[in-house]
């Protein structure tokens, strides 16, 4: 990110200028290490001296610090400080974690059906027996007639007041189970319209929103897909081109007021709902240049990936046409991007 001068006129606390170091020291995914502290220090602190105007410079255009950085200016790298790719340093590590919580779950609700069969299983036994048990008694009462005693009547009342009491638990308990596995499947539900490596809806739930809309309502669709893509792959490795596959779905995520979804690959899908086509491509457009000012990095090396763009296809018409019919205007005016030498948004007929 690009440092910004900080504010520490007079009559400003050490408390706050102490926060301000943890929030640069937080930006820049640096530890709390004496060395990365004393920078972090001598930039805010001295907004136009010679170290911070090498900083601003070095993370001009949403770069972060990296150990390269931090050492060439004078400072000592921690072991293990991070580089900028243009994303969090935690994404991969979200994405294992996002693969155990979805196993966890789908194992939580398997416990928990069988939980619940077990319950009704035993809801159903318990109402059998209960109901044998009431006709005895009440066999036991029809035969003794008036010989049937006060206390007899009070000892059978007490017993099925005591087996319905059991019952409401049972059913009861039944009843928080159902609760519960209703809100586990809900998750998971969300779950399966997720793509795990963008945080984004994925193309399932994208087609489901798109079968919801009024079927006359004017709508626009939009087709992103990164250039060179493969290039990425092959130079940096695929874990690489992860990162950059999240970095397009945030800056898409944060320019488009729209439906954003990763469609398959380095491809996503936007849906906008009461937007002109020629509002629609111009934030694409907007994205898209956005995009391209992002300085990305190896995290690992510091290397540079080089500039990052998309292309991409927008198409306006109705829900009526079909979200294939649409999508395939779309996609014709995507590749008609490509063939004009991408990076660019074009819009169809």
């Amino acid at each position: 990110m690009a440092s910004k001068a900080i504010d520490i006129r007079e009559g400003s606390t050490g408390d706050r200028l102490f926060a301000q170091i943890g929030a640069f020291l937080s930006a820049h995914r640096l530890s709390p290490d004496p060395a990365h502290y004393a920078l972090a220090h001598e930039v805010l602190s001295n907004a136009a001296g010679l170290i911070a105007q090498r900083v601003a410079a070095i993370t001009d255009g949403g770069v972060r610090l990296t150990a390269q950085d931090i050492t060439s200016l004078g400072g000592q790298a921690v072991i293990g400080a991070p580089v900028d790719d243009g994303q969090d340093a935690a994404a991969d590590d979200a994405m294992i974690a996002d693969a155990a919580t979805h196993e966890a779950m789908i194992e939580r609700i398997l416990m928990q059906i069988d939980g619940f069969g077990d319950t009704m299983r035993n809801a159903h036994a318990e109402a059998g027996d209960f109901g044998r048990d009431l006709a005895r008694s009440a066999a036991l009462i029809r035969d003794a007639g008036p010989a049937v005693t006060s206390e007899q009547i009070g000892r059978l009342t007490d017993d099925m007041i005591e087996r319905v009491q059991r019952a409401e638990a049972r059913l009861d308990a039944a009843r928080r189970e159902t609760d519960e596995l209703r809100v586990a499947l809900d998750e998971a539900r969300g779950s399966a319209r997720t793509d795990p490596l963008t945080d984004l809806p994925n193309r399932r739930a994208f087609d489901e929103a798109f079968a919801a809309l009024d079927r006359s309502k004017v709508i626009t669709v939009a087709i992103c897909d990164i250039d060179h893509f493969k290039r990425v792959n092959d130079n940096f490795g695929h874990a690489v081109g992860d990162r950059v596959i999240r970095s397009v779905a945030k800056t898409l995520r944060a320019e488009c007021r729209c439906l954003v979804a990763r469609y398959g690959g380095e491809e996503f899908a936007l849906l906008f709902e009461g937007v002109t086509l020629e509002e629609a491509a111009r934030q694409v457009e907007h994205a898209r240049h956005a995009m391209t000012l992002r300085r990305l990095r190896v995290r690992e090396t510091g290397e540079p990936i080089g500039v990052v763009s998309f292309s991409a296809g927008v198409a306006e018409g109705t829900a009526s046409e079909g979200r294939a019919a649409l999508m395939a205007r779309a996609d014709a005016a995507l590749y008609r991007a490509k063939d004009q030498g991408r990076a660019q948004t074009i819009t169809a007929p």
